[in-house]
């Protein structure tokens, strides 16, 4: 079982998913370290394991054909991941890639379709967690097709500040340092072009970055930029 102090820490985090919930899986999953920079899994590995971060942070990656890579989401402390079916077998579609030196639990799906069967209040919270996935891949998906990539870096600025976002003095500080480069990939753009966008934005007041870490000044302009929805915060997050 997974240490229960660990487990308290990340219970904010893990949305839809009650404490009784949490305290199910922790009795079903087992511990594994993973270094940074190692692969959870690659894309079209057998999906039969979902992943419960304890410590650390995990990019997921997709790539395309003509060689670009999208990061779709970020998950962190107390966040749940991956992909599995009971009726075919799936293969995951995207990577998994340790950023930190992380300690993961890592359930079975042998096991979760027991604890699923036994308690139907769990596996009604499963469905609602990935619905939740979906509409927070989707949100993004939609980002990048329909505003450009203007709209899409906007989208991005609003889920980090949403995410690792600090309000200090009327500003928005994001307290992850990232780099221009890395911000190319959430949008699928080079560096130089989100060099030039951020420039724009700072130009205009909207932003600015200090140290590697960036500011936002007028979240609402970043929202008229990609048309925002008001999208709840647990769908706009990275």
């Amino acid at each position: 079982m997974i240490n229960v102090t660990s487990e308290r820490n990340i219970h904010q985090n893990t949305y839809h998913l009650t404490d009784k919930t949490l305290h199910a899986l922790t009795e079903i999953m087992y511990e594994q370290y993973v270094q940074s920079g190692t692969f959870l899994f690659r894309e079209g590995n057998t999906a039969n394991k979902l992943f419960y971060i304890i410590e650390g942070h995990v990019k997921i990656i997709k790539g395309t054909s003509d060689g670009k890579e999208y990061i779709l989401n970020m998950f962190r402390n107390g966040d749940l991941f991956g992909e599995m079916s009971s009726f075919i077998n799936i293969s995951y579609s995207y990577n998994a890639i340790a950023v930190t030196d992380c300690k993961v639990g890592v359930i079975q799906q042998k096991d979760l379709e027991i604890l699923l069967w036994q308690h139907g209040e769990i596996a009604v919270e499963f469905l609602k967690w990935t619905s939740l996935l979906n509409q927070i891949t989707q949100s993004k998906l939609r980002d990048l097709t329909f505003h450009g990539k203007l709209g899409a870096l906007a989208s991005t600025l609003i889920r980090m500040s949403h995410s690792y976002g600090e309000e200090r003095n009327g500003a928005i500080h994001i307290t992850r340092k990232i780099k221009n480069a890395e911000l190319g990939e959430y949008i699928g753009a080079t560096r130089e072009s989100v060099n030039r966008m951020l420039s724009d934005l700072k130009a205009n007041n909207i932003i600015n970055q200090q140290k590697g870490f960036l500011i936002i000044y007028d979240l609402d302009h970043l929202k008229n930029i990609c048309q925002c929805e008001n999208c709840p915060l647990e769908i706009c997050r990275m």
